[in-house]
Order: structure tokens, then C-alpha cells, then sequence
């Protein structure tokens, strides 16, 4: 799908995002693990949270009927939600996710391979759990998935007692699980998805697993663990867990916070105020708005409430009069790896360099973001250059034209936002990426009055 962004106006109004779907994994994973039913609400639509629900289908007989139907089911809302139409009240209503389990013990070997799409999360986090389960699986997926490296987490689970075979360090992944014992674990990179994965293997495993970092990253799974009464502890980048059972649980999934740090984006380039409203506020997930504000963009956090260990609130971003460059160091750059995308294309309307430091990571996310950013913003008549492990953006802003997304939903929505601040307009190409991490994008930044439309399906 490519559509056309038109330059100028005005956002306003109050909106919300799809939910987390770094979250979502997560929680799904403890769901279908769980002893009881567990309730999940605003569980996102995305086609990569119904990867990691149709894999937990295929172990867990008892959560198989809810989850497949759920992961099969096309009557999501316009924004993604899961959602069923209420007719007394005549609105879309939240419709919860109930999924029945009975325990890490109840998982069952799997009949055929497990697809995971294009989601490295759903990849890395199930290696994790069935590298306990004393049965064979098979981990696969598409082609841009099976180009991403996994030997960084086949590694560690080997160390465990899991018998795991990667091909050439890259899925397909087969694992023969069980017998696992705790180890102590230093990652060479920092990365979520792998302390997660040996985290939740640490959950039925003999003794202490410890996974420590280079750098923090973000701590879903250790605040759903504890607020579930797991034995977990933090030291800095350190993580300590024990051997573990949890009960069935209840939460609403807050809005992603990588989502809305496109909007926040777009409001700054469009001069506008704007509130994002059941956003999660996970500081390991918002220190984007700590970059923005260098930018000279501020916005405002208020949390009301914890779902599952996850704070959440309002984000409410005030007008801004324009960008300044700013730099991210490489000791940083973990914290805003998924936003690095919409951060650069931001820094493309700066007025002067803007410098990303040790962002190699990026060359194995969905797609080279290292190279597909440097080249969008020069496709769209802007200057941006890849240096080793950094990336440069010029800033000066962008003249117009067309960006490709590579088939990368960041890319596509941060080429998106940009063209707002254009010369003249911008057409973005492979749009429906977008599909991956926020359905209904393009409608809800016209809902709040870009202009912007589809100009090929």
C-alpha cells in the first residue's frame, strides 16, 4: 500500500494506541503457563502477537481453544483492539482473552513446526520457555526472520541442559528441552529478548539463573514475574530468579509506548498539542521522551494506575517551535533501539547534526534500519550517512518524495510522520508494515487531522 502525506496543518484531540506488544508476548506466555484462567484485555491485533498466540495454541491443549480462535479471529476494531460490538451501548467494547492453563507441565509436544512469522520476539521468548519442556520443537519463520541472529540465545539455553540446534546461528530452531539448572549469564549485547528468554527458562529450572547486561534494558518480564509473587531480583543490569509456578491473572495491556512515540513526533513536527491516553509509562520503555526533549520537545507522563506491574497514564505532548540536534550515546542507544527510526527522521528536521552511536543493533531488527534510514531520508531529500556503527543525520529537513519501508513497520510509520514537516509531499511505499505493530495507523493520524490518504492498495 503507498499513501501520500500532504504537508501542514494541525493534530488535536485525544487518542490511544494499540497495545503493547512487547507486553503482550509476555503476557500470553504466562497465560497459557499459568494454573487457572488468566483474563486479557486489549490484547493488540498485531500479526506478530498472533504468531506467539497460534505457536502457544499448538503446546498448550488446555489455553488451544481460546488462543486459536483468537489468533484466527478478523473482527478486530479500526485501531487493532480485539473488540466485540456492543449493541445497548452502540460502541466497540474490549472483549478479554480467557485462556485456561494448567501449569508449565501441561505444555505438549507440538505437531508441526512452529511458525513465527516475522517476530523475533515470539522466536527468542518461546526458545526460552519449551528449552524447559521435555519434548522436540521446531521454531521457523519468514524470511526477513530467518536472516536475524540466534545463536545469542540458543547459546545460554545450551548452557542450561537444552539440547538447541540453530541453522548456520539463524532459525530455523529446533529444541529438545527439560532437565534445565540455573546458570549465571552475561550478555554480550544488550537485549531484551534474550534475558527474557533465559529468564523464563530460569523459571523451571534447578537453582539461581542470573542474566546480567552491558547496558539495562527494558523489564517486562521481571515486573509481570514479581507481580505474579515470583522470586525475582534486580541489581542494576542483573536479574536473579528461582524456579517458579504462577496462578491464573488479570490485566489490561497498556498502549505501546513505541507507537506513541510516533505520535508524540508528530504532534512536535506539526507544532500541536496532544494527549495519548492508557499509554504504558514502563521507564525502561520512555526514554525516548528523555532524547525528545534535547530535541526541544516536552511532553508530560502522569500514571493513574499499575496493570500487572506496568504503570500506566496519560502522555500529554505540549506545542514545540522547532528541533534541535542532539546525540545518543551508545549507552543509551538500547533504551531507544525501537525508536531510533522516528528519532533520526526527527533529527532530519533538526538544525544541524544529530548522531546515533553503537546503533549496529539496528542492522538486524525486521530490516537493515541502519541502512534503510540513512536511505529513506535521502530518498526523501534529506542527508543521513552510516559511519561504522553510528549513524549520522544532517538535518536541514526533508524536500519530499518517495520512501520505501523495506517492509519495515517503523520505518514506514516514522517516513509517514516525517513528510507532515516536508517541503512538499511525501509518498511512503509498503505502508501496510505498519500492520505489525499499530493496525489502523493511517487512519488514526487522519482521525486527528494529517492529511493523509491511500493512493494505491
Amino acid at each position: 500500500m503507498r499513501v501520500r502525506i500532504t504537508p501542514g496543518g494541525r493534530l488535536e484531540g485525544r487518542v490511544r494506541v494499540p497495545g503493547d506488544k512487547s507486553i503482550a508476548h509476555r503476557w500470553l506466555i504466562l497465560a497459557a503457563t499459568a494454573r487457572g484462567t488468566s483474563a486479557l484485555v486489549e490484547v493488540p491485533a498485531s500479526l506478530d502477537v498472533r504468531s506467539t498466540a497460534a505457536a502457544l495454541a499448538a503446546v498448550s491443549p488446555k489455553a488451544r481453544p481460546a488462543l486459536q480462535a483468537w489468533a484466527s479471529n478478523d473482527a478486530a476494531d479500526a485501531e487493532g483492539h480485539s473488540s466485540t460490538w456492543n449493541v445497548r451501548v452502540g460502541e466497540w467494547v474490549p472483549t478479554p482473552l480467557e485462556v485456561e492453563g494448567e501449569g508449565r507441565s501441561g505444555l505438549v509436544e507440538p505437531s508441526h513446526d512452529l511458525d513465527c512469522g516475522n517476530s523475533g520476539t515470539s522466536t527468542r521468548l518461546l526458545a526460552g520457555l519449551l528449552a524447559a519442556s521435555p519434548f522436540l520443537t521446531v521454531l521457523t519463520g519468514d524470511d526477513s526472520l530467518r536472516f536475524r541472529p540466534m545463536e545469542r540465545v540458543a547459546a545460554p539455553l545450551r548452557a542450561m541442559g537444552a539440547v538447541v540446534e540453530t541453522t548456520d546461528g539463524h532459525a530455523p530452531i529446533a529444541i529438545a528441552g527439560g532437565g534445565l539448572h540455573g546458570i549465571d549469564h552475561h550478555t554480550a549485547v544488550p537485549t531484551a529478548q534474550v534475558k527474557s528468554a533465559v529468564l523464563l527458562a530460569g523459571l523451571d529450572a534447578d537453582g539461581i539463573t542470573t542474566v546480567t547486561e552491558p547496558a539495562a534494558t527494558r523489564d517486562h518480564t521481571e515486573r509481570a514475574i514479581r507481580a505474579l509473587g515470583g522470586p525475582v531480583e534486580v541489581d542494576g543490569s542483573t536479574v536473579r530468579v528461582e524456579r517458579f509456578q504462577h496462578e491464573g491473572f488479570a490485566g489490561t495491556v497498556p498502549g505501546d509506548p513505541s507507537s506513541a512515540a510516533f505520535l508524540v513526533a508528530a504532534a512536535a513536527l506539526t507544532g500541536s498539542e496532544l494527549t495519548i491516553d492508557a499509554v504504558g509509562l514502563n521507564p525502561s520503555r520512555i526514554h525516548y521522551l528523555e532524547v525528545m526533549e534535547r530535541f526541544g520537545i516536552h511532553a508530560e507522563v502522569r500514571v493513574d494506575h499499575v496493570e500487572v506491574g506496568e504503570p500506566v497514564g496519560e502522555l500529554w505532548v505540549a506545542p514545540c517551535d522547532g528541533i534541535s540536534p542532539t546525540r545518543i550515546e551508545a549507552s543509551e542507544l538500547p533504551l531507544v533501539i525501537d525508536e531510533v527510526p522516528v528519532l533520526a527522521l526527527l533529527a532530519s528536521h533538526a538544525g544541524g547534526d544529530s548522531w546515533f552511536l553503537g546503533a549496529g543493533e539496528l542492522r538486524v531488527k525486521e530490516s537493515d534500519r541502519m541502512t534503510g534510514v540513512a536511505d529513506g531520508i535521502i530518498a526523501l531529500g534529506g542527508h543521513a550517512a552510516v559511519e561504522g556503527d553510528d549513524l549520522v543525520v544532517a538535518g536541514g529537513g526533508l524536500e519530499g518524495g518517495l520512501g520505501d519501508a523495506r517492509g519495515d513497520h517503523r520505518m514506514a510509520m516514522a517516513f509517514a510522520v516525517a513528510g507532515l514537516a516536508a517541503q512538499r509531499p511525501i509518498e511512503v511505499d509498503g505502508m501496510e508494515a505498519a500492520d505489525v505493530s499499530f493496525p489502523g495507523f493511517v487512519s488514526t493520524l487522519s482521525g486527528l487531522g494529517a492529511s493523509i490518504e491511500v493512493v494505491s492498495a
